[in-house]
């Protein structure tokens, strides 16, 4: 007989501190002036700014200043956002010089002592259009290194019998670099990207990696001559800037120096791995009933 649930009810007292904490961290309590960078390219002859005053609370963050202004202020301002909790990568822009998601930047502590926040586009992008950059290069890259697994038994992935075996240290291995979220800020503070527009970037390179390395994968001829080119990882000088400003906390300055260091090796013939085989439906069967 299947019990009735029962409704949770926070205790009055919980409650209390619980409005009280959220009225505290919405009030209002300072001006700050919003100093927007505004440039759509079908039309405009040059970029110029514009500025925006706001009272802002504790708990206000960037993307929420740009939607009151977007929506109160100035209806054709243009930016990228989707999920608002950091998940997504959409909303990462320069604020105040330094390349931040919106949704996760509080106004109060970009704008500090003072009562001035500057934002602009991403560096290293072309502009579609005010604070929206144009990620067309930056997805063509991403795709240039295959991120996806490579196989050559096309009978086993189009008809499983088992999953792959993969051991926590392998996995261990390129974990990291799965948490990207291609949010575009690593590409902007890489400063071999604001010389050479053709270099694959921080991201695509730590992607590459990524799958060459993973032991289920078998693509790594594939990926070398993709990797090992003139616009590659050996136009990586190591400057870490990458690393500094990723808000996942991924480091694809390293992965880009142990992409380097596979390429070394496999030219000595060493080889990372070797493509995992799929696990039999009948010892899946077995593990399972043990």
């Amino acid at each position: 007989m299947a019990t009735e649930a029962k409704e949770y009810v926070l205790p009055p007292e919980v409650l209390e501190e619980t409005v009280k904490a959220s009225e505290e961290l919405w009030k209002p309590i300072k001006k700050v002036k919003f100093r927007i960078y505004k440039y759509n390219p079908r039309k405009d002859y040059a970029p110029h700014w514009e500025e925006y005053e706001l009272e802002v609370s504790k708990g206000m963050t960037v993307l929420d200043a740009l939607l009151i202004i977007k929506g109160e202020m100035d209806h054709s301002l243009g930016v990228r956002y989707s999920c608002r909790m950091g998940l997504c990568g959409s909303c990462a822009m320069m604020i105040n010089g330094k390349q931040m998601l919106a949704c996760q930047t509080r106004v109060i502590e970009a704008a500090g002592d003072g009562d001035v926040v500057e934002l602009r586009p991403l560096d290293n992008f072309p502009v579609e259009r005010d604070l929206a950059a144009d990620f067309t290069g930056f997805f063509e890259k991403h795709k240039a290194v295959k991120p996806w697994i490579i196989r050559d038994d096309d009978v086993e992935l189009n008809n499983p019998t088992g999953p792959y075996k993969q051991m926590v240290n392998e996995y261990a291995r390129y974990y990291q670099f799965t948490d990207c979220i291609k949010c575009g800020a690593c590409l902007s503070a890489c400063p071999t990207a604001a010389t050479d527009y053709e270099y694959l970037g921080p991201q695509a390179l730590a992607q590459a990696y990524r799958y060459m390395v993973d032991t289920r994968d078998a693509g790594l001829e594939e990926r070398i001559p993709i990797v090992d080119s003139e616009h590659g990882c050996w136009r990586c000088h190591f400057a870490a800037s990458c690393s500094d400003v990723c808000p996942r906390g991924v480091d694809p300055a390293q992965g880009i120096q142990l992409l380097k260091s596979l390429l070394i090796r496999k030219k000595f013939g060493f080889k990372p791995h070797t493509p995992a085989e799929a696990l039999p439906a009948n010892v899946k069967a077995k593990k399972e009933g043990e």
